[in-house]
């Protein structure tokens, strides 16, 4: 018997991108099937993003936030108001191809009993891939695989990742409500990986769908800002959702790569940043240990289990003379398995 097909929700976030809207409304418009739906969540945009959309999508649905707050209170406001049974988070500058939304359904149809999954995300015209799958190292630090790499490199099947990208991050309604969608304060960065390790601790099982393409307007430039959400958004995440026998087990080597970042960070610009980002974590404390509380309870998997995607090499090519090393990937690599021997047992 044929699983019913999914009916899909797509939630956009926007702020003042009406330019970029009016580019990748239509390919999508014109693949959604009866049932679907589009929403956008506008972060009081004031170049006419609500406007734009009311024009180009009559039928979709635009819920005005009252200011920007960042994308995921924005995002879960989306969410709130979705019927699909699928969820699918997609940028505003993302251009889907041609029977993307037919084959990102694929994952809820054949049984691999995901509960969240991205398409392959590409670049420069779908000559490049952004990413392929995202990579999380121990240390928490996490990445787009295959970044700059042609797209003739890209996987042939769907793989199992360590996490989702949220440019075309598409989860089930069941795996939604379970996680209780994304945090509210990071306001942008690593909600992605949030979400997917959560899944994952939960018992889920995250993956790309190679078939799935969509075309992402990609500049990996980052402001000082950035740097301190990104920082402060992975230790959030550390904090919250790591089990506490794997966060024993890789906190000596979290201190030494936070020793590491100081120099870091200072050689390249962003070390107030950095210091911000730890009093951010430090003035969080109380709140995410109270959700690490609320997200543990719901625990389903070992923490070898959940550790089992998790990397020990370095290897995104942003990641410069430390990803290239071979004495630190040596190094990384025999402290790794011993933390996975350790939870073997």
């Amino acid at each position: 018997m044929e699983r019913p097909e999914p009916t899909l929700s797509v939630l956009i976030v926007t702020w003042n991108e009406r330019g970029l809207l009016e580019r990748s409304l239509p390919p999508l418009l014109a693949q959604l099937r009866p049932g679907d739906e589009l929403i956008v969540a506008d972060n009081a945009s004031t170049d006419g993003t609500p406007e734009a959309v009311e024009r180009l999508a009559p039928a979709a649905r635009v819920v005005r936030m009252p200011s920007n707050d960042g994308y995921m209170p924005a995002c879960n406001a989306a969410a709130a108001c979705a019927r699909g049974d699928l969820l699918l988070t997609l940028d505003a500058d993302a251009v889907v191809a041609d029977g993307f939304l037919d084959a990102i359904r694929r994952p809820a149809l054949d049984g691999r009993g995901w509960d969240a999954w991205m398409g392959l995300v590409t670049m420069d015209g779908g000559r490049l891939i952004n990413t392929s799958g995202g990579v999380s190292h121990f240390t928490g630090i996490s990445w787009a695989r295959q970044v700059g790499e042609p797209v003739e490199r890209a996987p042939r099947g769907p793989e199992e990742v360590a996490f989702a990208t949220g440019v075309c991050l598409t989860t089930t309604r069941a795996a939604w409500e379970r996680s209780a969608g994304f945090p509210l304060e990071y306001f942008l960065y690593f909600d992605d990986v949030d979400y997917s390790w959560r899944a994952r601790l939960g018992g889920g099982r995250v993956g790309v769908e190679p078939t799935a393409r969509v075309d992402h307007l990609y500049d990996f430039r980052r402001a000082r800002p950035k740097w301190r959400m990104l920082e402060r958004n992975r230790w959030a995440t550390l904090i919250r959702v790591y089990p506490g026998e794997l966060l024993a087990l890789v906190a000596p080597a979290l201190v030494v790569t936070e020793l590491a970042l100081i120099g870091v960070s200072i050689a390249g610009g962003w070390g107030r940043e950095k210091l911000l980002a730890w009093r951010d974590v430090l003035v969080w404390l109380p709140r995410l240990l109270r959700e690490r509380r609320a997200i543990q309870a719901r625990r389903r998997v070992s923490a070898a289990e959940f550790a089992r995607t998790l990397t020990a090499d370095l290897s995104s090519p942003y990641l410069g003379a430390a990803g290239r090393s071979r004495v630190l990937r040596a190094l990384l690599r025999g402290y790794w398995r011993g933390v996975l021997a350790v939870l073997a047992r």
